[in-house]
C-alpha cells in the first residue's frame, strides 16, 4: 500500500456505511453437495479478470493499488503477508486480492443460478487480512466486509451479514464466513454481493477464496432403535440387517420428504426403490454397505441434488476374516537379552499373541511385535481392533535362548620382577582381552584387573575378570642392635619371615638374646618370591652394670668386638672426662677411676672398631 497522509486515513475512517450490520452464521444442519464453487483457479500468471459486471474495481496484472484487484497466486505486495491461497491441494493456487477503494462500497457481485425455490442455502467464503500487525505504523485500517444475498431482480434483500473488523495480525490464518438464506417461491436465482464497510487507505487489504453455495437443511441423524450410529460385524457372523430411523432436528425444515440410498463405496449412491419414509429396514447384508437418506422440505425437491440435503451415513462394515499373520522368522538370542518376535497382517487388523496354538492365554494385544526373554514357541493371531474377528489359525514363532560361555573370575598373585600367564580357560571361542590381545593366553608383568570377552559360535558372550596382585620382594630398611636383641625393619609391608642362618625362619622381626658378632640377616616372603640378605655386626652393649662385688654384672663389657682387628674403647662421665681408654685387649670397665669407685650415674662410651664407630650411654648402679 502506498503511504498516504495519516490525517487523511483518520478522515476516511470516520466516513462509513450507515447500513445496519447483520449476523453471519453457518448452516446448523446437514448440507448438500456444493452447487456453486469459485476458487479463482491456479497458475503463475495473474488473471484472468473477473467477468464484466462482477466488480467496479480495476483489474491489474501487477501491484493492486487502491480501488484495484488482481487474481494471483502471490500476495507479496507492499510488504503484505505472502501467503498461499486457501484451496486445499492447490499448486500455485490463486485468490481474489483486493486493495480497497478510498470510498466504502460494493466491490464484488455475482449471480448464482439453478437454485431451487423455497429452499434454504448456505453461502460461505474464506477471507484474510493481508496487512501485517506492524503495517501502517500500527494504524492499519481493519478489513470489514458485508455479504449480501439479493433476489434475481436485485430488489429484495434475502440476507446479509458483516465480518466486523478483522484487524491486522502477525499470523496468517484464513477465516471462513457464512450466511444462510432461503429462496422465495418461484425463485431459482440469487445475486451475491460483497462490499467494504470501511474506506480504503493504509490498510483494508484482503484476499478472498473458495466461495461456495450449498443447500442447507436439518441436522439429520440415522440410528437404530438401540441408538447404534454404525455397525461393524465379522464375516463369520453371517448376514445382518437393521431398521434405520432418520431423525431431523427441525432446525430448518418444517416438513420432510425422504429418499433412502445405498452405496458400497460412499462415492456412488443408488436410490432404494419405494423407501421414502423416515425408516428403512435394510436387506440382509453380507458385504460392507452404507446407507443415507436424502431429505427436502418439499417432496418435489427430494430428488433434486441442488435442492436436497443428505443425512449422516450409517455404516455397516463387514470385516473379512483376516489371513493368518506372516512371521518374520524364528528368533535366537543369548541369555540376558530380549528377543523381539514379529508378525504382520493386513493394515486394518492387528496382531494378538498367545502361549498356545488354540485357546491359551492372551500375552499381548494389538502389537505386531512381542518382546520376551523366555525361550519357547509363541503364537500370533490376526484380529480386528474393533470387534472379535480373528484369523482361523495362529502363526507359531519360536524363541531360542542360548547360554553364554561359562566363566569363573579369578584372583591371582605373582612375584615382583616376574611375569604371569593369564589363561581364558575355554576352547572354541574367540578372545578379546582388555590388553587388545586375541589369544587364549597372555603374558603380563603388571598388577591390575584384566578382562577377556569370550564369544562362542552362537555369538553369545561372557566376560572373565582376573584380578592380578603383585607380591613385593622384601626391602630391608634398618637393622639395629637393642641390647642383646637384633631388630629388623622393612620399608615395605608383606607376609615376611626372618632368619639369622637362612634355614630357621620366624615371623617376628626381632631376634632376642643374640650374642654379639657378625651375622647375615635373611628376609623372605612366605610365597617363596625370593630372599634378601644383609650383613650386620651385632654389638651387644649393656644398658647398665652393677659393680658391687657380687660377681654378677660387675664389669661393663660390650660383646662382639673380637671380630674387629683394631678396637679403641673410651668411657666418659657426663662432663666429658675420660675415665677409661682401652683397645682390643682391654675393652671393659670395672666402674673405677684411678682406684676410686665411680658413683651411680650415667656414663658415655665411644667405640672405634676398624672403620666403624659406636656411641651411646649406660648406667652404673650400686
Amino acid at each position: 500500500m502506498h503511504p498516504k497522509s495519516f490525517y487523511f486515513y483518520l478522515l476516511l475512517l470516520c466516513i462509513g456505511s450507515t447500513e445496519l450490520s447483520a449476523q453471519l452464521g453457518f448452516c446448523g444442519g446437514n448440507s448438500g453437495d456444493p452447487i456453486f464453487t469459485e476458487d479463482f483457479g491456479s497458475g503463475n500468471t495473474d488473471g484472468p479478470a473477473l467477468p464484466a459486471g462482477t466488480t467496479t474495481y480495476t483489474f491489474t496484472t501487477g501491484t493492486p493499488n487502491d480501488g484495484s484487484y488482481t487474481i494471483s497466486s502471490t500476495t507479496n505486495y507492499f510488504g503484505w503477508k505472502n501467503i498461499q491461497d486457501h484451496t486445499p491441494g492447490d499448486t500455485n493456487g490463486k485468490s481474489f486480492i483486493v486493495n480497497a477503494s478510498f470510498t466504502a462500497g460494493e466491490f464484488y457481485q455475482r449471480q448464482v443460478e439453478d437454485l431451487c425455490e423455497n429452499t434454504s442455502y448456505e453461502f460461505s467464503s474464506w477471507l484474510i487480512n493481508l496487512q501485517d500487525a506492524g503495517g501502517c505504523e500500527g494504524n492499519s485500517i481493519p478489513v470489514n466486509v458485508r455479504f449480501q444475498i439479493w433476489d434475481e431482480t436485485d430488489t429484495i434483500l434475502l440476507a446479509q451479514g458483516d465480518t466486523n473488523s478483522i484487524f491486522a495480525s502477525s499470523g496468517a490464518e484464513w477465516e471462513q464466513y457464512a450466511l444462510v438464506f432461503k429462496t422465495e417461491p418461484g425463485q431459482t436465482s440469487v445475486i451475491l454481493k460483497m462490499r467494504n464497510n470501511s474506506n480504503g487507505g493504509c490498510g483494508n487489504d484482503l484476499a478472498i477464496d473458495d466461495i461456495v453455495f450449498k443447500s442447507c437443511g436439518d441436522n439429520v441423524t440415522v440410528s437404530t432403535n438401540t441408538n447404534e450410529t454404525s455397525l461393524v460385524v465379522c464375516d463369520n457372523q453371517g448376514s445382518v440387517s437393521r431398521t434405520l430411523t432418520a431423525t431431523p432436528d427441525f432446525s430448518i425444515f418444517s416438513t420432510h420428504a425422504y429418499q433412502w440410498q445405498q452405496s458400497t463405496d460412499q462415492q456412488v449412491w443408488t436410490d432404494i426403490a419405494n423407501e421414502t419414509t423416515s425408516t428403512l429396514s435394510t436387506p440382509a447384508i453380507t458385504t460392507t454397505s452404507y446407507f443415507r437418506v436424502k431429505i427436502a422440505e418439499d417432496p418435489i425437491n427430494v430428488n433434486k441434488d441442488l435442492c436436497n440435503v443428505v443425512s449422516d451415513v450409517f455404516d455397516i462394515i463387514v470385516l473379512p476374516i483376516p489371513n493368518t499373520p506372516l512371521s518374520s522368522g524364528d528368533i535366537t538370542i543369548c541369555e540376558g537379552e530380549v528377543g523381539i518376535l514379529s508378525a504382520s497382517t493386513e493394515s486394518s487388523y492387528t496382531v494378538n499373541w498367545f502361549d498356545a496354538p488354540t485357546d491359551g492365554n492372551l500375552l499381548l494385544e494389538a502389537n505386531n511385535n512381542f518382546e520376551t526373554s523366555i525361550a519357547g514357541t509363541y503364537y500370533a493371531a490376526a484380529n480386528s481392533p474393533e470387534i472379535e474377528c480373528a484369523s482361523l489359525s495362529r502363526t507359531a514363532i519360536t524363541l531360542t535362548v542360548n547360554l553364554p560361555p561359562s566363566v569363573e573370575d579369578e584372583s591371582l598373585e605373582f612375584c615382583e620382577d616376574t611375569t604371569m600367564i593369564l589363561n581364558a580357560d575355554l576352547n572354541n571361542v574367540s578372545y578379546e582381552w582388555s590388553t587388545g590381545a586375541t589369544t587364549k593366553e597372555i603374558t603380563v608383568g603388571e598388577p591390575g584387573t584384566y578382562t577377556v570377552l569370550l564369544t562362542d559360535v552362537n555369538g553369545c558372550s561372557a566376560t572373565k575378570t582376573i584380578e592380578l596382585e603383585q607380591i613385593d620382594i622384601p626391602r630391608i630398611d634398618t637393622i639395629i642392635s637393642d641390647g642383646p636383641s637384633i631388630i629388623v625393619s622393612t620399608s615395605n609391608d608383606g607376609d615376611f619371615e626372618f632368619s639369622l642362618d637362612g634355614f630357621n625362619f620366624q615371623t617376628s622381626s626381632i631376634f632376642e638374646a643374640v650374642e654379639g658378632g657378625l651375622y647375615t640377616i635373611y628376609v623372605q616372603d612366605t610365597s617363596d618370591c625370593g630372599v634378601v640378605t644383609q650383613s650386620f655386626f651385632h654389638l651387644v652393649i649393656p644398658k647398665f652394670f652393677t659393680p658391687n662385688g657380687d660377681s654378677v654384672n660387675d664389669v661393663y663389657e660390650p660383646e662382639g668386638l673380637e671380630v674387629f682387628n683394631n678396637v679403641e674403647f673410651s668411657i666418659f662421665n657426663r662432663y666429658g672426662k675420660l675415665l677409661k681408654f682401652g683397645n682390643s685387649n682391654s675393652s671393659s670397665w670395672d666402674g673405677s677411676f684411678q682406684g676410686n669407685q665411680m658413683p651411680e650415674d650415667d656414663y658415655w662410651f665411644v667405640i672405634k672398631a676398624d672403620t666403624t664407630q659406636f656411641k651411646g650411654h649406660f648406667s652404673l648402679k650400686r
